[in-house]
């Protein structure tokens, strides 16, 4: 057999520890280098002794004989010279002879690594997985692996919800609902065993997933990911991967009342500490408990307070009762979020004996006005909001949302610079709610417009009011909107979501509203169906925000397709929302007196429910600079009268002679939330307009309207959506929607639709109008076709003086960007209350 010597080196085996190489074979990697496997390779077939080829299959295709180079010197021909060829022969039986004496010693040795049997090294290393970190509940947390006899975690780089199904099934549970990044459940210790890692969904173990490989990250533990599974263990699960808790460490805590009057009475605000221990609860003793205990456990029950309790009642009461104490020695500082970040011991061995000179811990707090029960309400959150320098704004429900602070009678943001969850809980206590759950950076909760008021705020907890932290000013240098903070707050337990529910829908997200009301002969809730008069998208809000869905899609008044329940009967007519309300019991409605056109079931209020919603703005500072007059010839006017465009008296003119005059301006609309904005009717049912030769999206997308100071309307206008599109977008982003050539329409998040000052219908009709000092004011989507997450900044409005002749626009605003006293200064000025030019 022939061979070429130039390639000897590639053909010739070689053992060692660092693998064997045999005809260009490589074999398995082992040692340091095992960590720099490709992308591609992913976690497949990563043993801790990798399976090398039986001495016996060493001997394969890469033994067939090979044709002589050309390029071979004459000597090494088999056929012209034999006594060459011998000498090729011996050689290459040594060379055989070497290569077998490697292969078994690499045999050898793997066989003493991995085990006696090849079962054992199919199997691979024995990996275990457990949720760790706080605040959390028992089917969320920090991931970690151990492996390598190492407890690691896992980067959130690339990290997906199908890395999270994998993983939650790791730990015995179906699926995951969610997953969290940058270390939400607290930084991890040890090594970053895995990064990049790229999930199907349907895998049996991570190691089956791609990766960078174990151990081989460029992440910190701030970017620890989290999951979040659904709470539904997989049938018959063995725990051999047990979801160990770090040894610091209380999952979930409770007040459980004790006085009769309060155990039906939400929300549950004084009782008895308990924590979660194994399948049931125990009590915390009450050694030198204090009231900065008893602030940290009011602020994760979501109560920004807490008051004193009559620890002699609740004594002699708990005294007959079985009690079973986990904790002891609690010694929080009250700043903290969650009672896991406060030192205390846990009892060990023989717990009902435990503490003897003590009780069990109780604790009273006080709720904030959104929970407050009684006559006090109104007054309460009067008082509460007419001093207000902080608010919350984009949430989907209480306690969530963009933060927003007043400073110089003007809205602001802030910078998420430094933003934890000490300065966040400020926020959440002054807001009336709880400690912090989340400090969110990065707009989570959509960007908001004017001035970024402060940045770098360092909170130590403790503070009454945001404004008391230390914190920066900004310049233009420091901070963009796409850095506004939010927070999510804990929030009492109202036990809104049991009393309502869907059903046909395709999702958990849609489906026909069902409502409890009182309790059926079986001792059960009654459930009835919503009448669909006069649904619309402002219930159906208040509906999604009731079931935890978040905002709602679109509100319907009849649901043919969503017939799968025995539910057949209306409790419930004529509810009218305003869009703010916890629950569809706070909202207007018909009570007892059920009044219903239509009663079948397909006639039945519906909802469309989504985690995200568009949020649109009007550029303000445009309509100011755009602002003029146009006398304009009614024969250029017939298109727009036939929109009805023009104000009523038009219709008496002297047509196609005479004029219009027409207050004109430019207006650039914003998609600032978490959502594109798309139109209500697809395109299926837009409305072709033959003398504009354009589709309608919406029939009224703006209102235009002049107003007097006292508020009366003196001269309006309307803007259909004939062609909603992405004209421009931030740096960073993408435009989605044009409207040519039928193309849909929308607004990208990050992106404005520009409707210019020269076309037709961009105006108000102002003919009639005499001189004097006027409101203008705009309303995008006034009709609440589209369902957004705020709809308080949807009106702008400006100061006008008109003198006969010519028009000075100023003062423009989004409607709800200054302070209350500014917006009554905004509405006084010389001149205003006799409505004349002085």
């Amino acid at each position: 057999m022939g061979f070429d010597a130039g390639s000897r080196s590639a053909q010739r085996p070689r053992c060692g520890p660092g693998g064997a190489r045999w005809r260009g074979r490589a074999g398995p990697s082992r040692g340091p280098r095992a960590g720099r496997q490709p992308l591609s390779a992913g976690l497949r077939g990563r043993r801790e002794g990798p399976s090398w080829p039986h001495p016996a299959a060493s001997a394969g295709p890469a033994e067939q004989p090979r044709s002589p180079s050309p390029s071979a010197p004459a000597g090494r021909d088999r056929g012209a010279r034999p006594v060459s060829a011998m000498r090729s022969s011996s050689a290459w039986a040594w060379q055989e002879l070497l290569a077998l004496l490697c292969s078994v010693w690499l045999w050898v040795g793997a066989a003493q690594r991995t085990g006696p049997t090849p079962t054992a090294q199919s199997q691979g290393p024995k990996l275990k997985f457990r949720l760790a970190g706080y605040p959390r509940k028992h089917n969320e947390g920090r991931i970690e692996v151990f492996y390598n006899e190492e407890w690691g975690t896992i980067c959130d780089d690339d990290f997906t919800l199908a890395n999270a199904h994998v993983l939650c099934r790791h730990l015995g549970f179906v699926a995951a609902t969610g997953w969290a990044h940058s270390a939400k459940y607290g930084k991890g210790v040890g090594r970053v065993w895995l990064d990049n890692v790229n999930c199907g969904g349907s895998e049996k173990s991570i190691v089956d997933c791609r990766s960078r490989g174990w151990g081989n990250s460029d992440c910190s533990h701030e970017e620890d990911a989290g999951v979040i599974c659904k709470d539904e263990r997989i049938p018959g699960y063995m725990d051999s991967n047990i979801i160990e808790a770090e040894q610091n460490q209380v999952e979930e805590l409770r007040l459980r009342p004790v006085v009769s009057g309060s155990r039906k009475r939400l929300p549950v605000t004084e009782g008895v500490v308990e924590v979660r221990y194994k399948e049931g609860w125990a009590q915390i003793c009450d050694e030198g408990w204090n009231h900065k205990n008893s602030r940290v456990v009011c602020g994760m029950m979501g109560f920004p307070a807490e008051k004193k309790v009559n620890r002699n009642f609740y004594k002699l009461y708990l005294e007959r009762q079985q009690l079973s104490y986990r904790l002891h020695s609690v010694a929080c500082t009250g700043n903290e979020v969650h009672i896991s970040m406060c030192p205390f011991e846990f009892y060990k061995g023989n717990a009902t004996a435990a503490c003897k000179g003590g009780m069990p811990a109780v604790v009273s707090c006080k709720p904030g006005p959104l929970f407050t029960t009684g006559s006090a309400l109104k007054k309460k959150k009067q008082g509460q909001q007419q001093g207000q320098r902080v608010r919350l704004k984009g949430g989907a429900k209480a306690g969530e949302g963009r933060v927003e602070v007043l400073k110089n009678s003007e809205w602001g943001t802030i910078c998420d610079d430094r933003w934890n969850l000490l300065t966040a809980s400020v926020v959440c206590r002054e807001l009336g709610f709880g400690s912090a759950k989340e400090a969110l950076t990065g707009a989570r909760m959509g960007q908001g417009m004017g001035p970024i008021h402060m940045n770098e705020v360092q909170c130590t907890g403790s503070e009454k009011s945001l404004w008391s932290c230390p914190y920066k000013n900004i310049t233009a240098e420091d901070c963009k909107h796409s850095e506004d903070a939010g927070v999510r707050c804990n929030i009492p337990y109202m036990g809104y979501e049991t009393m309502i529910r869907l059903s046909g829908g395709r999702s958990r997200f849609e489906g026909r509203v069902e409502v409890a009301l009182g309790t059926g002969s079986n001792g059960r809730p009654a459930w009835g169906l919503i009448c669909g008069d006069g649904w619309g998208t402002l219930e159906a809000m208040v509906a999604c925000r009731q079931l935890g869905l978040g905002f709602a899609n679109h509100g319907l008044q009849e649901t043919w397709y969503w017939d799968a329940s025995n539910v057949t009967e209306m409790v419930l007519s004529g509810v009218r929302c305003a869009g703010h309300e916890m629950a569809l019991s706070h909202c207007q409605h018909h009570g007892n007196s059920l009044n219903c056109k239509k009663m079948g079931t397909h006639f039945a209020a519906g909802v469309i429910c989504s985690e995200t919603a568009s949020d649109l703005l009007l550029h303000a500072p445009l309509v100011q600079e755009t602002a003029y007059i146009e006398d304009r010839p009614l024969h250029m006017l017939y298109c727009a009268a036939e929109e009805n465009c023009l104000s009523s008296t038009a219709r008496n003119a002297n047509w196609p002679y005479g004029h219009r005059r027409l207050l004109r301006f430019s207006s650039q609309i914003h998609n600032h939330g978490r959502a594109d904005f798309r139109p209500k009717a697809g395109r299926h049912s837009w409305v072709w307009h033959e003398c504009h030769r354009h589709y309608h999206s919406m029939d009224i997308f703006t209102h235009y309207d002049l107003l007097t100071p006292n508020g009366s309307k003196v001269a309006e206008g309307h803007k259909a959506s004939f062609c909603l599109e992405d004209t421009e977008c931030q740096e960073d982003v993408a435009k989605r929607y044009e409207c040519a050539n039928f193309g849909e329409q929308g607004i990208t998040v990050g992106c404005w639709d520009l409707y210019r000052h020269d076309i037709d219908c961009q105006w108000i009709d102002i003919t009639d109008v005499r001189p004097g000092n006027y409101i203008l004011q705009v309303v995008i989507n006034p009709n609440y076709e589209v369902a957004e997450s705020d709809f308080t900044n949807n009106a702008m409005k400006c100061n006008c003086k008109y003198d006969g002749h010519r028009i000075w626009v100023h003062n423009c605003h989004i409607g709800d960007a200054f302070s209350e006293e500014a917006n009554k200064r905004f509405e006084q000025y010389p001149g205003q209350l006799n409505n004349q030019i002085v």
